[in-house]
């Protein structure tokens, strides 16, 4: 097990700063995260594809984002939120078409995203709709040679474990967000893994509590003072033959995100430590 950061793309003169960054840190790996498809060009995919590598910042995933609103809680959240509103379907398959391309471009395998709140009742109207435009984006990056996650949070492990089935393709996978699972009151992580473990490629370590109404997301903290059982998640993940990048993702900014972060890296190796012996890859 390999621990990296999340890294925003929202411009390239950023970039250098970036990776600089990363590197004081202590990181050699990162997910990309971008979410404006006007900075995805050949021309900006060979220009961080050459910084990455002048840095030796490796990238295990592109978090692709996608156009249109978005609102993060129950309500306005089921209308807005990634493939599953219908007046938004098509956009963002091509969206996501677009970035997986501009992965490729970098040589990244992982494409990763939010879909949105599946239907959990398999008769709903638009869960099949919803599948057949997973599949469409699935079989574009098939043919990239490139894995779909989704992101874990918005929908129960069965869910998504159902979707995959209805979708039917052999390269989608799963980017557990240790406290997703627990901010929308869906799971917990470490049972999440009975469920979808064997579909895991990418792992945001993140933590956080349950929600304490029916509006809005429960609280992230940094790691160790949410919900999130890490040394019994870290202990499973290696049962289960997880080797992959577990990348920290801290959604808050300024000196307490790097000082939290820096945290999180040194807790998070001390865990890997104990159950690998040592041993990060």
């Amino acid at each position: 097990m390999k621990i990296g950061v999340c890294v925003n793309f929202t411009s390239m003169e950023e970039m250098p700063e970036k990776l600089a960054k990363v590197r004081a840190q202590g990181f050699d790996s990162c997910q990309l995260i971008a979410w404006a498809p006007t900075l995805w060009t050949a021309e900006n995919a060979a220009t961080l594809k050459a910084l990455f590598t002048e840095y030796g910042v490796h990238i295990s995933a592109f978090w692709c984002g996608w156009e249109g609103p978005q609102e993060w809680n129950f309500y306005e959240g089921q209308t807005t939120l990634g493939l599953v509103p219908p007046e938004y379907r098509d956009m963002r398959v091509k969206n996501l078409c677009d970035g997986a391309d501009f992965a490729k471009a970098m040589g990244i395998t992982d494409v990763v995203t939010h879909m949105g709140f599946i239907p959990e009742n398999p008769n709903d109207p638009q869960y099949v709709p919803f599948c057949d435009a997973v599949r469409t984006v699935a079989l574009h990056l098939k043919e990239n040679e490139q894995y779909l996650l989704f992101e874990s949070g918005q929908e129960t492990p069965v869910t998504m474990l159902r979707c995959f089935e209805t979708v039917g393709t052999d390269n989608l996978g799963v980017n557990l967000d240790t406290a997703n699972v627990i901010l929308y009151g869906r799971a917990n992580p470490v049972d999440a893994l009975y469920v979808i473990g064997k579909y895991v490629r990418g792992l945001h370590a993140k933590d956080g509590c349950y929600p304490t109404n029916g509006h809005d997301l429960g609280e992230e903290k940094a790691i160790g003072q949410g919900m999130v059982d890490f040394p019994t998640l870290i202990r499973k993940l290696h049962e289960l033959g997880y080797t992959g990048y577990i990348t920290i993702e801290r959604e808050i900014f300024g000196e307490q995100q790097a000082l939290d972060i820096c945290a999180a890296r040194d807790y998070l190796k001390s865990l890997i430590d104990e159950v690998t012996g040592g041993a990060l890859c």
